[in-house]
C-alpha cells in the first residue's frame, strides 16, 4: 500500500491555489521525495491534486482532462461526469485514492466512491495522510492572520509535514490568480 501524500486547496478572493508535498512512501521506505502531485489542466484554469499511487494519478488526470474538454472548461459538469466514469470503472473505483480540483468559483474533492463534495465553508479541501493536519493550520491562518492564499498553503503544508510521517516539506505550488 502507497501512502504519502497532502494536498491542500485554498479558493480564496484573490487566488486559487493548490499545494502538494513531495513524499512517496511504501510501507516504512521513503521511496522519493521531490514527487509532484499536482497539475494544471484544461488551458491553465484548473487545479488538481492527487493522493494515492502516482501510476493511478496520471490515469485519473487524464480522464480528468477529458471530461474537461468534453465539457468545455464547466467544472461542475465535468466532475459529475468524471465521478459517474470513475465509480463505474470496476478497476478505477476501488482504488484509495481521491482528487481535489478546483478553479477560480468552485472547490471539489472527489473519489472513486463517486463522491463529489463542495468543503462547506467552499474555500478550503484537503486530502491525504496529513490532510487533517493541513486543513486545521489553514482554516486557523486564514481566520486569524494576514497571510494571502498562497502563504497560507505554503504554511499550513509546512506544519503538516512536521507533523504527519508520510508527508515532507518539499512543497509545490500552483496558483490561478486575475
Amino acid at each position: 500500500m502507497f501512502d504519502a501524500t497532502t494536498i491542500l486547496a485554498y479558493k480564496g478572493k484573490d487566488k486559487a491555489v493548490i499545494g502538494g508535498d513531495g513524499q512517496v512512501t511504501f510501507g516504512n521506505t521513503v521511496l522519493k521525495g521531490n514527487a509532484t502531485k499536482i497539475r494544471t489542466l484544461y488551458k491553465d484554469q484548473i487545479l488538481a491534486g492527487f493522493a494515492g499511487s502516482t501510476a493511478d494519478a496520471f490515469n485519473l488526470f487524464d480522464m480528468f482532462e477529458g471530461h474537461l474538454e468534453a465539457c468545455k472548461g464547466d467544472l461542475l459538469k465535468s466532475v459529475i461526469a468524471f465521478s459517474k466514469e470513475w465509480r463505474k470503472d470496476k478497476v478505477l473505483r476501488r482504488l484509495e485514492a481521491m482528487m481535489i480540483v478546483l478553479n477560480k468559483e468552485k472547490i471539489f474533492i472527489l473519489s472513486g466512491n463517486g463522491d463529489v463534495v463542495e468543503p462547506e465553508d467552499g474555500a478550503i479541501a484537503s486530502i491525504g495522510s496529513g490532510g487533517n493536519f493541513a486543513i486545521s493550520a489553514a482554516r486557523a491562518l486564514a481566520k486569524h492572520s494576514n497571510l494571502d492564499e498562497e502563504e497560507v498553503v505554503r504554511e499550513s503544508l509546512m506544519i503538516a509535514g512536521e507533523l504527519c510521517i508520510y508527508t515532507n516539506q518539499n512543497i509545490k505550488i500552483l496558483k490561478l490568480e486575475d
